[in-house]
């Protein structure tokens, strides 16, 4: 596959300039101060600057800083997803915002703990296999643990963790339909400093299984939904970061990846920028450029819109104290 070949001749680039790198200052685990979380990092010389903080610098992909202990951030993440596949004439529109407040914290060094209150909101009109609906409501809760492995630095670029995220969610992301679900997203994370402080690759392979049953009905759910991301981004202006994300997914009919529904690949932008020491953005958008249904009735129609939307576009906030 494409998306493999640049991921693995991203990860020899890396490698190949880690001995031309040996000078370079050292950095200290965790995140510094600037582009990164902690003020209690020392300052740089007008020569070298510190290290970026990579935690939300990729768009959908994740980055591997976990952050020092001690240290706190507020973050608002919000996805709109757009566009599905219409069920016959007449005005069509499938439109889903999902929104996230979490607060997370560092107990010790490398280790974050982030608890989570989600909303949604759902407006469907004349789509194939769902039902028309507009609602806004709350969507549960969730904790997210991350522990940092491997700190990237100038010296030793490539940074890795892994993530686990239990959640509790009411409506189904989709159909829209109320229910009590419970999944769980097991999120590897890696990114490499390919020119110091100054170009980054990122990836994330996720597994995410969900199991639950439809309020009303009583009928069982399960699905699982497996992703592939990669990200690169380089800087662009003072504290701002860009570049292109390619995405690859899988959605499942079962828990443990038992029968395929959908694939897609997905393309677009991502942008992130620190407006202070403490506060950052990041938006990032990500369409459709191929995808397929295993469902014989659409086996001739472009896209895989039975699990995925032909547009999304993700927005976060944070505040670091």
């Amino acid at each position: 596959m494409t998306s493999v070949r640049i991921a693995v001749a991203l990860l020899l680039a890396a490698c190949s300039c880690a001995p031309a790198l040996a000078g370079s200052e050292d950095g200290k685990d965790g995140r510094s101060s600037g582009q990164a979380r902690s003020s209690k990092a020392k300052p740089s010389s007008p020569e070298t600057k510190e290290d970026v903080d990579t935690e939300h610098l990729f768009g959908f992909t994740e980055g591997s800083d976990a952050g020092e202990k001690g240290q706190q951030e507020v973050v608002f993440d919000s996805v709109s997803r757009i566009g599905k596949r219409r069920a016959g004439p007449g005005p069509s529109h499938y439109r889903a915002f999902d929104a996230r407040l979490g607060y997370q914290f560092d107990p010790i060094d490398r280790l974050s703990i982030e608890f989570s209150a989600f909303g949604t909101l759902h407006r469907v009109r004349t789509i194939a296999d769902l039902d028309d609906k507009a609602f806004g409501t709350f969507d549960g809760a969730s904790i997210d643990v991350k522990y940092q492995f491997l700190k990237g630095s100038a010296e030793q670029p490539v940074g890795f963790a892994l993530e686990v995220r239990p959640r509790f969610t009411r409506i189904l992301p989709l159909e829209g339909n109320g229910a009590d679900v419970f999944d769980l997203e097991t999120l590897a994370q890696v990114d490499v400093q390919i020119v110091p402080n100054k170009l980054w690759y990122g990836g994330n392979v996720s597994f995410e299984p969900a199991v639950g049953r439809q309020r009303g009905s009583g009928e069982g759910y399960r699905s699982s939904t497996f992703v592939w991301s990669n990200a690169l981004v380089g800087e662009v202006a003072d504290k701002t970061y860009l570049g292109p994300e390619l995405r690859y997914l899988r959605g499942y009919d079962g828990a443990f990846l038992n029968r395929l529904e959908s694939e897609a690949l997905t393309l677009g932008p991502a942008l992130h920028h620190r407006f202070t020491e403490k506060a950052w953005i990041t938006l990032a958008y990500a369409g459709q450029v191929w995808g397929r249904d295993a469902d014989p009735a659409f086996a001739r129609r472009a896209l895989g819109l039975g699990q995925f939307e032909r547009h999304a576009v993700r927005l976060k906030l944070g505040l670091e104290f």
